[in-house]
Formats: C-alpha cells, structure tokens, sequence
C-alpha cells in the first residue's frame, strides 16, 4: 500500500472492530416494536372524526 491509498473499510473493521454505530444508546428507541404497534393502533382508533 502506497501512502495515497486508504485502506478499506472492511481492512479497518479487520483491525479495529466493527464500525461505531451512528446513533448511541440514548438516541435509540428502547421499547419492542411490538409496543411501538400497539400504541400506534391505539392512536388510529382514538383519532377525533374531524382529522379522518
């Protein structure tokens, strides 16, 4: 490798791990998505006749 190369992103990972991911901890939704359903049908049927 030449010193205008860079190297790969799959090399780096090789050495260094996967790649950080782009959000953290805290910035991620912890519920299931199974709870995220169940308040999403919840508001579909407590939707207010005049917003259809």
């Amino acid at each position: 490798m030449t010193g205008s190369e860079r190297p790969t992103r799959d090399a780096v990972n090789a050495i260094f791990g996967e790649e950080m991911p782009r959000t953290t901890r805290d910035e991620r939704d912890p519920e299931a998505p199974e709870e995220r359903f169940d308040r999403d049908e919840w508001l579909r049927a407590n939707v207010p006749p005049h917003h259809g």
